[in-house]
């Protein structure tokens, strides 16, 4: 009878142990989803913005086109890109397009002074804060998710229900090399 019991107690415990670390694992595979969408959300706002930067500066800057159909191309790919990987990728090549947007406006002083360049340049400086920050969040969450799935002993709960590993955003080549500075 007490042999029973015993039985019984530890059965209990296996099936809330089971419980609680699949709860946990589906828990933290739904915040890496959520943090994913909040970067979609996030450069929704950049790539709505985009498109009227480019008419505010096609109007002082009209033969600097092929610098403009770039950022209009790099902002096309990144808006179709799926996943994480191909999303980054596409991501820094439409960074990169509007640096060298921002370098035309700098020789244009009028559109320098242009009220609706500067908002626009400070809300695509807001945005990209904004997406910075949501990647970082998105890393972060899919860092404790993938922990989590290869940890003991939840990794055997995440073998069983075949949760997978997360792919991280990654970062711009550029951002990885120190600036050299010469005077």
């Amino acid at each position: 009878m007490v042999i029973g019991i015993i039985v019984v107690v530890v059965v209990v415990l296996l099936v809330l142990f089971l419980i609680f670390a699949y709860n946990g694992l589906v828990k933290a595979r739904n915040r890496v989803d959520n943090a994913y969408s909040q970067i979609e959300v996030q450069q929704k706002r950049r790539y709505d913005l985009i498109p009227n930067l480019v008419e505010t500066v096609k109007g002082y800057a009209a033969h600097e086109r092929e610098t403009l159909e770039r950022v209009v191309q790099a902002r096309n790919q990144a808006v179709s890109a799926q996943g994480p990987a191909a999303q980054g990728q596409a991501e820094n090549v439409l960074t990169g397009a509007l640096r060298q947007l921002f370098a035309v406006a700098e020789a244009y002083p009028d559109l320098k002074a242009n009220q609706n360049f500067l908002n626009l340049q400070e809300e695509l400086t807001s945005s990209e804060d904004r997406v910075a920050y949501a990647r970082q969040f998105y890393n972060d969450t899919v860092l404790k998710y993938n922990n989590k799935i290869q940890t003991i002993p939840s990794n055997v709960i995440a073998g069983m229900f075949s949760f997978q590993e997360r792919e991280y955003f990654e970062g711009e080549e550029e951002a990885r090399t120190v600036p050299r500075v010469q005077f």
